[in-house]
């Protein structure tokens, strides 16, 4: 008895390079693609009606962007691979896809060969990077911990305010400025305000390095401990 397909759906807003990628993908003969979605809500409705092994996700969609559509996916069907394939190679973009859930991470000037093995690879548990991805983030932790990933610095410690300390918590699981304003139920303006100073008090350059700060300052205990 032969394997069962690799069932896929293409999350893409552009329609050319959704079919593409749809025609390409159709032709190997451990593949199917049994969905496609114009954004990231219609990825989710259709996550929930098709039950794909694997999603490869765009970023910047309409309605509900990659990052977003890929945490929902992972929340609700953890089983579900998801493959990033976009143009976006910022950090900060990289780290909130990975932290959202994402198991690979391709540029679309990938190679189809190295496409072809990412989805492949995610179906086995492997998380693949493009080379220049990998890259980035090798050097960010290189920076950031000084080729040491266990060491933790004073300023990780500095004392915050209840909600600065709040807000960087979500923003160490990924959530965006709108996201938490909307958890908290605060104006996106004043999060972002909010992320200035904790930036500021924590010395740090960007939104990923606050993500990875997040992860190893202790959590606030409530009351008396």
């Amino acid at each position: 008895m032969s394997e069962p397909k690799i069932r896929l759906l293409i999350a893409e807003d552009h329609q050319v390079v959704r079919k593409a990628f749809s025609a390409l993908l159709s032709l190997e003969v451990d593949m199917d693609v049994v969905a496609e979605a114009a954004d990231g809500v219609e990825a989710v409705e259709k996550v929930r009606a098709w039950h794909p092994d694997v999603v490869l996700m765009d970023i910047q969609m309409p309605r509900m962007n990659g990052i977003q559509a890929t945490r929902t996916i992972k929340q609700e069907w953890p089983a579900t691979h998801v493959v990033v394939l976009t143009t976006y190679e910022a950090e900060d973009v990289v780290f909130d896809a990975i932290m959202a859930g994402a198991q690979g991470y391709l540029l679309k000037d990938a190679e189809e060969s190295e496409i072809l093995a990412t989805i492949r690879g995610v179906m086995r548990g492997e998380t693949n990077l493009s080379a220049r991805i990998a890259n980035k983030i090798v050097a960010e932790f290189r920076r950031l911990r000084t080729g040491n990933p266990m060491v933790v610095s004073e300023e990780d410690f500095v004392p915050l305010s209840d909600r600065e300390d709040e807000i960087l918590a979500l923003i160490g699981e990924g959530q965006s400025n709108k996201e938490i304003a909307r958890r908290l139920d605060l104006a996106e303006g004043t999060v972002k305000n909010y992320v200035s100073r904790i930036l500021d008090k924590l010395h740090a350059r960007s939104r990923t390095e606050l993500a990875i700060k997040a992860q190893g300052r202790p959590r606030r205990c409530p009351g008396e401990c």
